[in-house]
């Protein structure tokens, strides 16, 4: 049996790291992706180390609209087939929308939405051509719900979520499988990135869940063929919980959740 290979964008940290031990551990030969040099040669040699793993970098800055056509194309030329593509990738921007910078907004869109976009439309081809694939989207129960505090964050999860359950549909009878990860409050950078440690919503770390938890989560969820997997209890019953609630009472309940603790 061939070696498969996974290609995991936002891996050198977070969710997407504890993804990339998890294939590695499962012998995937793995390509992973993120703007930090350094950062993608220490976590390749970390998973070397720990696994054996045959780990491919490439670096590329997915705010960029043409870096997702520039890392398929970079991965055809070194002969690789993509067996899995894993979206994790992906940051927010804290504070009320009228006050945050509208061009780093637009960024976010861009590697949120677009180059999740990109990247799933030039691997879904090649994996429907082979009859065969796995996609795993990262999404977030901030999908389920309005998000004051982070609009387009939120918004643009919404997008991954629908987006995710329509190409499913689309592909379910052509050999692949297209799951979507819906975590909660992870204790990731993502907050740290996000400027958004004063918020109520990040400040007991304690409540925080392991990444690595979320990622088994997902992997497992991916590997079963599910169409998502909405990550730890509490977060079920959250969404359970959105799914019952008018969205402008949800988007009033977020903007509580998610405040400054020194708004008043």
């Amino acid at each position: 049996m061939k070696q498969q290979t996974a290609l995991i964008t936002g891996a050198t940290s977070g969710i997407g790291l504890e993804l990339a031990r998890l294939f590695a551990k499962d012998n995937y030969r793995l390509v992973i992706v993120a703007r930090d040099e350094y950062e993608l040669t220490a976590t390749a040699n970390t998973l070397r180390t720990e696994f054996n793993a045959e780990v491919i970098t490439i670096s590329k800055d997915l705010f960029l609209p043409e870096s997702a056509f520039e890392l398929y194309n970079d991965v055809r030329s070194k002969g690789l087939t993509i067996d899995v593509l894993v979206n994790d990738a992906g940051q927010g921007q804290f504070g009320l929308f009228v006050d945050t910078d509208v061009r780093r907004q637009l960024e976010i869109i861009q590697l949120n939405i677009s180059s999740l976009v990109a990247l799933t439309h030039q691997y879904l081809k090649d994996m429907v051509s082979r009859g065969e694939g796995k996609i795993l989207n990262v999404s977030s129960i901030a999908s389920k719900t309005p998000g004051p505090w982070q609009a387009v964050y939120h918004g643009t999860k919404a997008f991954v979520q629908s987006f995710t359950e329509a190409v499913r549909s689309e592909v379910k009878d052509k050999g692949i499988t297209v799951t979507a990860l819906l975590p909660g409050v992870t204790d990731t950078d993502f907050f740290n990135k996000a400027e958004m440690n004063d918020s109520k919503a990040v400040q007991d770390k304690d409540k925080m869940a392991d990444p690595a938890d979320v990622a088994k989560d997902g992997y497992d969820a991916l590997m079963s063929g599910d169409d998502m997997v909405v990550s730890g209890m509490k977060n079920k019953l959250q969404v359970a919980m959105a799914n019952m609630t008018p969205d402008a009472a949800a988007a009033e309940n977020m903007k509580e959740q998610q405040k400054p603790v020194t708004d008043k």
